[in-house]
C-alpha cells in the first residue's frame, strides 16, 4: 500500500507538469461537410481515413469523402479496425499512410478508430514497435493534421490525449498516453448517431458514464474536471434514456455527444479507475467491447468503493435529483436495466479471474487515482459476482 501510495503521488505531480490542450471543437447538424475546409486549413494534401467496416458500409463516411472532394484533398480508406483495435490494426494503418504518402489523419466511427488513428499517428512520428510507446509521454513529437469525428456518443477520445490498444497474443491491453496524440480538431455531428443500433446507444453512453463518475471521485480531480463530470452525469441521466428509446432524437443524440465530450475532458485530466482497469483486462482477455465491459462493472465496483467516497458519489447523487450515494449506485442500476445492459460476462472463466485481477491492480495502483485501496481478494470477488450472477 505504501509503494502504491508513492506512484500515485509521484503520477499526480506529473499529471500538475503535464498540459493538456483542447481541441479545437466544431459541432452541429451537418458539421461533417465543413471537415474538408478545415483540414485544408491545417494543411492536408491526402488524407487517411480510420474507420470500421461497419461505419463504412452504413454509408457514414460519404458526406466526409465528399467534403474533402470539394477541397480537392486526396484520401485513402482503412476500414479493418477491429472492436478493440489491435497492433496489427495499427501497422496496417502505418503501412497505407506510408505507401499513399498520406501528410493528415482523419478518424470516423466509435473508440476503436480513434484509438486507433492516434497510435498510427504515434508510430507515424516515432517509428518504434507500438508496444514500446505505451505509458506516458513516449511519442513527444507533433503528429501529422489529426480530426476525429466521433459517430458513438461514449468514448469521449476525441478529447483526449490517450489511446488504447490490444495485443492479441498476450491477451491484454495496453495504453498510450501523450498531449501529442490529441486531436487537432474534435467534429461532432448528432446526425452521425441517428443510427446507432441501440446496443451500441446503450454501451456507449454507459461508457461515457463511467468516465464521468471516475473523473469525480478520484483523488486527481479539480474543480474544471468536477464541472464537466458533474455537467455530463447530469446529461447522461436525462439524455441517453430519450436517445436509446428514439434513436432519432437529434436533441438527444446532441445532448449526449456533449456529455461525452465533457466526460472526456475530465477523465483525460482526472484519470479513470478500478472499473477502466478491470474493463481493459476482461476487453483484453475475452474482446468483451469496452462500452459494455464499463457499463457492467460500474455498479458493482462502485458499492465496493463506496465506504472510500461516499461523500463524492452523495454529490453526483444531487446533481441528479438523489439523496444519496446508494440511491446513486442504484439508479445506475436501474439505468442498466431500462437499457439492456447484462449482469454477466459469459465469458468469464473462473480459473481466469486471479490473472485477470493481478493485472487490474496492477494496471490501477500504477496509473490510476484510485479513491481507496483494493485487494487481490476484493478483486477477485468482485469478478467472481459475475458468475455467480450468470449461474
Amino acid at each position: 500500500m505504501l509503494l502504491y501510495k508513492t506512484v500515485v503521488g509521484i503520477n499526480k505531480q506529473l499529471n500538475k507538469l503535464i498540459t493538456i490542450p483542447f481541441p479545437q471543437l466544431e459541432m452541429g447538424t451537418d458539421s461533417v461537410a465543413n471537415a474538408g475546409a478545415l483540414m485544408a486549413e491545417k494543411g492536408a494534401q491526402k488524407v487517411l481515413i480510420v474507420t470500421d467496416t461497419m461505419i463504412h458500409s452504413l454509408g457514414l463516411t460519404t458526406s466526409l469523402c465528399d467534403s474533402l472532394q470539394a477541397q480537392r484533398i486526396e484520401y485513402v480508406i482503412y476500414d479493418e479496425v477491429k472492436p478493440n483495435p489491435t497492433i496489427a490494426n495499427v501497422a496496417v494503418g502505418v503501412d497505407l499512410f506510408r505507401e499513399h504518402s498520406c501528410n493528415a489523419i482523419i478518424a470516423i466511427g466509435g473508440g476503436s478508430p480513434i484509438d486507433c488513428a492516434k497510435a498510427i499517428g504515434a508510430k507515424v512520428v516515432r517509428d518504434k514497435p507500438v508496444r514500446r510507446l505505451a505509458g506516458k509521454l513516449k511519442i513527444r513529437k507533433r503528429l501529422p493534421p489529426f480530426m476525429a469525428i466521433p459517430t458513438t456518443a461514449g468514448t469521449g477520445s476525441e478529447a483526449t490525449v490517450a489511446a488504447v490498444v490490444s495485443d492479441p497474443s498476450a491477451r491484454e491491453k495496453f495504453t498510450i498516453v501523450d498531449p501529442a496524440i490529441l486531436p487537432d480538431v474534435a467534429l461532432i455531428d448528432p446526425k452521425l448517431m441517428v443510427g446507432l443500433p441501440k446496443p451500441i446507444t446503450a454501451a456507449t453512453g454507459m461508457d461515457a458514464l463511467t468516465h464521468a463518475i471516475e473523473a469525480f471521485i478520484g483523488t486527481y480531480h479539480t474543480p474544471l474536471t468536477d464541472r464537466y463530470a458533474t455537467e455530463a452525469t447530469e446529461q447522461i441521466f436525462i439524455h441517453l434514456p430519450v436517445a436509446f428509446h428514439d434513436g432519432t432524437n437529434l436533441e438527444a443524440r446532441e445532448q449526449m455527444a456533449i456529455a461525452s465530450y465533457k466526460a472526456g475532458c475530465a477523465f483525460t485530466r482526472a484519470y479513470v479507475g478500478y472499473v477502466h482497469a478491470f474493463a481493459h483486462q476482461l476487453g483484453g482477455m475475452y474482446n468483451i467491447p469496452h462500452g459494455l465491459a464499463n457499463a457492467v462493472l460500474l455498479p458493482n465496483v462502485l458499492t465496493l468503493l463506496k465506504p472510500y467516497c461516499e461523500h463524492r458519489l452523495a454529490l453526483l447523487a444531487e446533481a441528479v435529483e438523489l439523496s444519496t450515494a446508494q440511491e446513486f449506485i442504484d439508479a445506475i442500476s436501474s439505468l442498466n436495466a431500462e437499457l439492456g445492459i447484462p449482469t454477466s460476462f459469459p465469458e468469464l472463466k473462473e480459473e481466469e479471474i486471479p490473472l485477470i485481477t493481478k493485472r487490474a491492480l496492477a494496471e490501477a495502483h500504477g496509473t490510476y487515482p484510485v479513491p481507496g485501496y483494493l485487494t487481490q481478494q476484493q478483486g477477485e470477488s468482485l469478478l467472481k459476482q459475475f458468475l455467480e450472477i450468470s449461474a
